[in-house]
């Protein structure tokens, strides 16, 4: 109950709505005890008293107050519905803005599945909780109160003798509901499991077609989804037992009541009428029983995704403003140093990925940073925008430490192609304008045309404006970086990271891009991350990387002669007929 305590002030902007809805709850309730008082006064006084006045005029108000009755219960649901599908909606938002705010190692921790989950299921089940909270959460122990005190009233020795069964229901659905929780729990752990690897499957369904690996695939899943259902069973089954327990003990306080009122009406002790109105009693305490149970269903699954929302909600973003942020002064000098970094990714116990990096990148300065795959190119460039805190040293812009700046203003200043080509639903003009959607079209050609990606754009079916489908299925690797580019260069960065961001590009088109693009990036400082020697060739510096250690740098020409490392790459790549100079 702590988790849903701690989502509680979701529901308090429609606290007026819950008051109203909990007040028509209430009515409802009244009438619900009042009619077994009413249907006494019938077989009493009306029909044993032989007394048709009584008959019609106490059926004529059974018939009022059932009218009424509804429209409170159709208001009620009305105001409840309301409050559920509200609540419902500012806890999506709230998750959604929670998981913009997170930094990448967050979202290293997170997969897609999990939040997908929190977002639809479990914001979903808390909603039901909501809901059935204002409905039947508070009709049943309202009416299980009121009918127990009316059974008293009505005739305390009954009440008496089928308290005992009373008390073994209770600790019966005591028992059932204590042991649910931990149940639903596992539910949801194998609901996570199943829906990332759906969403693993859907998102690479081609690669598993072009390695023929779908009955692979296919017993993946069936592996995963017999094991939720499995765990579904296993609770519906325990819930099951519990509706023929209860049905058992209802009639085992049905016969006590036949039996012992029985006997004290052929004494003359109690009237027929008031025996119908305690079976009423009876059958009002012990229904709401049942009700809670199916309540505490609801909890216990609303209990568990809470949980899993406040885990989302509660987690605090790695990297955050300091307390006072230093301006970060607009320009697109920006000199970035790094002094001494060292870098780890969290939860990665294999030690540091990035040791010791020192490294000057000089306003308009292009730097080049090659490597192999691991060798930490990627963890370099993603320190220039904060996506990620250093573990030791310092990266600065213009001599002031990144983490003394605010990181929107870090942002605003820098385009990026990552090096996973990110495209969204929408128009190819909407993604190229992404970062700034007041670009004029002419902007948007100009950025394209640098990007080489103009003429392919226009041979497409609707120009700029033809749709782009989820993560740009109906473009080619190379097609997609090229918008990509164009989107990071419409921004006119102060500074500009590339990674690996032409690796799907030929070498001929590579060569117009990075020609088109002087222009535009003349008084930028950029970094671009390559594999490609041919992408680093004409650098201003250009920087090996090796096992997280910058092992060498310098322009061409100087690592020619004095990297072994780097002659080494270039006779792979580009002949073997390169001379290997010795290391000074």
């Amino acid at each position: 109950m702590t988790h849903i305590r701690k989502l509680i002030h979701f529901i308090k902007p429609y606290w007026k709505w819950s008051v109203i809805s909990l007040t028509l709850l209430t009515l409802v309730v009244f009438i619900d005890l009042a009619i077994p008082r009413l249907i006494q006064r019938i077989i009493d006084q009306g029909i044993n008293g032989n007394n048709m006045q009584v008959v019609i005029s106490t059926t004529v108000i059974m018939l009022s107050l059932s009218l009424l009755q509804v429209m409170f219960a159709l208001g009620n649901n009305h105001f409840s519905i309301q409050v559920g599908e509200s609540v419902a909606r500012d806890i999506r938002e709230a998750l959604f803005l929670k998981i913009q705010s997170f930094s990448f190692g967050n979202l290293d921790h997170l997969n897609t599945g999990q939040l997908m989950v929190r977002l639809s299921s479990d914001t979903n089940a808390f909603q039901r909780v909501v809901q059935v909270s204002l409905r039947i959460g508070t009709r049943a122990p309202l009416l299980m109160l009121g009918s127990l005190i009316l059974m008293f009233v009505t005739d305390s020795r009954l009440a008496l003798m089928v308290m005992p069964v009373l008390l073994v229901t209770f600790g019966v659905i005591v028992f059932f509901v204590t042991r649910m929780g931990p149940l639903f729990i596992l539910v949801l752990q194998k609901l996570d499991r199943l829906n990332t690897v759906l969403q693993e499957n859907i998102a690479g369904v081609r690669l598993v077609k072009a390695f023929v690996r779908a009955d692979f695939e296919n017993e993946r899943f069936a592996e995963v989804n017999e094991d939720y259902t499995d765990q579904n069973v296993r609770v519906m089954r325990f819930m099951a037992t519990l509706f023929p327990i209860m049905g058992l003990l209802v009639n085992i306080g049905m016969v006590i009541v036949i039996w012992a009122g029985g006997i004290q009406s052929i004494r003359g002790d109690v009237s027929v009428g008031k025996i119908v109105a305690f079976i009423n009693y009876l059958q009002t305490t012990m229904g709401p029983l049942g009700i809670m149970v199916m309540l505490a269903n609801v909890v216990a699954a609303g209990t568990a995704s809470a949980e899993r929302i406040n885990e989302v909600l509660d987690t605090v973003p790695e990297v955050q403003d300091a307390p006072e942020t230093l301006s970060l002064p607009e320009g697109r000098g920006q000199r970035i140093r790094f002094e001494g970094v060292n870098f780890r990714y969290n939860g990665i116990n294999n030690g540091s990925v990035l040791r010791g990096v020192e490294l000057v990148a000089e306003p308009g300065q292009t730097v080049a940073i090659l490597g192999a795959t691991g060798a930490g190119k990627s963890s370099i460039v993603n320190l220039v925008p904060r996506f990620y805190d250093v573990a030791g040293g310092r990266v600065t812009w213009n001599d002031m430490d990144v983490r003394r700046v605010k990181q929107s203003d870090l942002l605003q200043q820098i385009g990026v192609v990552p090096q996973e080509t990110i495209l969204f639903s929408g128009s190819v003009r909407d993604n190229i304008r992404y970062g700034k959607p007041e670009a004029s079209d002419e902007e948007v050609i100009a950025a394209a045309e640098a990007a080489q990606a103009h003429d392919f754009i226009m041979n497409l079916p609707n120009g700029y404006d033809t749709r782009i489908e989820e993560r740009g299925v109906n473009l080619s690797g190379g097609q997609k970086q090229r918008i990509a580019i164009a989107r990071a260069i419409l921004l006119r960065p102060a500074v500009l990271i590339l990674d690996d961001s032409t690796s799907s590009v030929d070498v001929e088109t590579e060569t117009k891009i990075q020609n088109a693009m002087k222009d535009w990036t003349s008084d930028s400082t950029s970094f671009i991350v390559a594999q490609r020697i041919s992408t680093v060739l004409h650098a201003d510096k250009i920087v090996v990387v090796d096992e997280g250690q910058i092992v060498a740098q310098g322009t061409h020409n100087e690592l020619m002669k004095s990297s072994r490392v780097y002659q080494e790459i270039y006779a792979s790549q580009l002949g073997d007929g390169v001379k290997l100079e010795e290391q000074a």
